[in-house]
């Protein structure tokens, strides 16, 4: 029988036993939860959770391994993972590491036997708090000290950035893509490919007058972790750009784009995570169902005479989820339309940028 050796303490005492697996190591993160029942892969590889230990509801996670082609980034840096049954003996012909040796591999700690309804529902009662995840013989009061002693960081975007500039090309491009780089989805970079577009990733302090010297026919906004107030370089270059180049954000990308544009955000109880969240389109009066990761939203008073007009509205608390600024070919959503493994609903928006691109360089020409 095996042992219970792991431990994680939330910062209101509570404590939760289970057992080891990925790295062997201490860390002090925020807990979050994801409602997700597939996608374990792509979430642990989504820089958008660097620093957040996730709790996933769905309970058997790990039985398909850990595939190649499925990374949304090549260096993981999710806080931690918890999970109520792991199965380290995938079935999956695809996979070629198991869960735990990708988290060992990026030392990024994993336990397994926890009661994951009762720790999701304290999270929605009670908010994201701080968490440690450590040895079960770690005295509570020590656990507690570490915790508090642990800064809150706010340097997520400079971690998970790409250093330098890299490409993504495509056969036969229509479109030359510039993509700020806050922590991006590598199916981000897939989609644009996938309609012709060449992609240019810059780091997310690149300024704007080198943006502008690679010509591009378009601006992408990526996602990323953290507090969007945080990523100044960001919505410096964006208060430059907009207006004269069609931008597209997503999630992080979303909540800069109002910044840039004067409106405000703020941060939810427990923030949105999974990929069955319902979203009514407003143009079309449809709903999409949405794959969600963010713990911030944009405050639907503070749009007053910014330009953006709310486009997509959540159905299960009425945040903002898409704004637009027509005149300025700026646009963006709070939820994933690239979404893997899904939904899908929403990949027509990529489509939404292709068309305002277009629109621009036709209007370029006859000028």
């Amino acid at each position: 029988m095996k042992i219970k050796n792991k431990k994680i303490v939330l910062e209101d005492g509570s404590e939760y036993c289970g057992y080891s697996f990925g790295a062997d190591t201490e860390r002090v993160c925020e807990i979050v939860f994801n409602t997700s029942m597939v996608g374990y892969q792509e979430i642990v590889s989504d820089p958008s959770y660097t620093d957040q230990m996730v709790v996933m509801t769905y309970p058997l996670i790990g039985n398909y391994g850990i595939c190649d082609d499925d990374f949304e980034c090549k260096n993981p840096s999710i806080g931690g993972l918890i999970v109520y049954d792991y199965n380290d003996r995938p079935s999956n012909f695809r996979y070629t590491k198991t869960l735990s040796e990708l988290l060992e591999e990026n030392n990024i700690p994993g336990i397994s036997g926890v009661d994951t309804r009762k720790l999701t529902r304290s999270i929605r009662d009670l908010g994201s708090r701080r968490v440690i995840i450590t040895s079960i013989d770690t005295p509570k009061e020590e656990a507690l000290e570490k915790i508090k002693n642990t800064p809150v960081p706010h340097d997520q975007v400079s971690r998970v950035t790409s250093k330098k500039r890299w490409y993504s090309r495509t056969a036969n491009p229509k479109f030359n893509v510039v993509a700020i780089d806050c922590g991006i989805k590598l199916n981000i970079v897939r989609s644009l490919n996938k309609l012709g577009c060449n992609v240019t990733v810059v780091p997310f302090n690149t300024p704007a007058e080198k943006i502008e010297f690679m010509k591009p026919d378009g601006i992408f906004l990526s996602n990323g972790p953290g507090d969007p107030e945080d990523v100044t370089p960001v919505i410096e270059t964006v208060k430059k750009l907009k207006g004269k180049y069609p931008i597209f954000g997503i999630c992080l990308g979303h909540q800069i784009i109002a910044l840039a544009s004067g409106a405000k955000t703020y941060k939810l109880k427990f923030g949105h995570r999974g990929g069955n969240h319902p979203v009514l389109n407003k143009k079309t009066e449809k709903i999409e169902i949405t794959s969600q990761n963010h713990s911030y939203a944009v405050d639907e008073k503070s749009l007053e005479n910014t330009g953006l007009s709310v486009t997509h509205i959540n159905l299960l608390d009425k945040t903002v989820e898409g704004l637009e600024n027509k005149e300025e070919r700026i646009f963006s959503v709070q939820y994933h339309p690239e979404s893997a493994p899904g939904p899908q609903d929403s990949g027509y928006l990529f489509g939404e940028f292709i068309k305002y691109m277009e629109e621009a360089k036709n209007n370029a020409q006859k000028n």
